[in-house]
């Protein structure tokens, strides 16, 4: 499951050459902002590693995302994730400014949802969203995620919606 493909999206599995496009994607404060804040180029390289060992630990991971011109779009991905102590499995997604309000965000949760329920048979997959950001919590809605409870991670109040298999 190294890359798949949208309607308007090519993934590819994260690897070294996307540091710099995950750089500049880190440091926009208005991309960054829901995310914990901007990070700088060094915390974006542990990020690539930690995040292509993930791969290697359990054979899915992040992937690169590119327009069908081969610009790069953004990442999204299945992964782990450590929520409330228990180990969860999300879904993420997160665009290039220039792309937001196109609905990319919604065809990547269709596709990631459906790689993870059906072709990955997870039992469930969770989206982790600030409590503010309600383009992100719509497009779990849209995706059949049912909002199951408030919590904080790393600090910051987040909901936690899930779907099941």
């Amino acid at each position: 499951m190294d890359h798949f493909r949208t309607n308007r999206l090519t993934a590819e599995k994260l690897r070294d050459d996307d540091l710099a496009d995950l750089v500049a994607l880190h440091l926009d404060a208005e991309v960054s902002r829901y995310l914990g804040g901007v990070r700088a180029p060094d915390v974006t390289q542990t990020y690539l590693a930690a995040n292509m060992a993930h791969w290697d630990q359990h054979g899915f991971g992040l992937w690169a995302l590119r327009t069908k011109d081969g610009e790069f779009a953004g990442r999204a991905g299945i992964r782990h994730i450590l929520v409330d102590g228990i180990d969860e499995i999300e879904i993420a997604y997160t665009f290039k400014r220039d792309l937001w309000g196109q609905g990319l965000a919604s065809e990547i949760a269709a596709a990631l949802t459906h790689i993870g329920l059906s072709q990955l048979a997870l039992p469930s997959l969770i989206g982790l969203v600030l409590v503010g950001n309600a383009a992100s919590r719509r497009v779990l809605e849209k995706s059949n995620y049912i909002l199951e409870k408030s919590t904080t991670h790393h600090g910051e109040d987040v909901v936690i919606y899930r779907i099941r298999r």
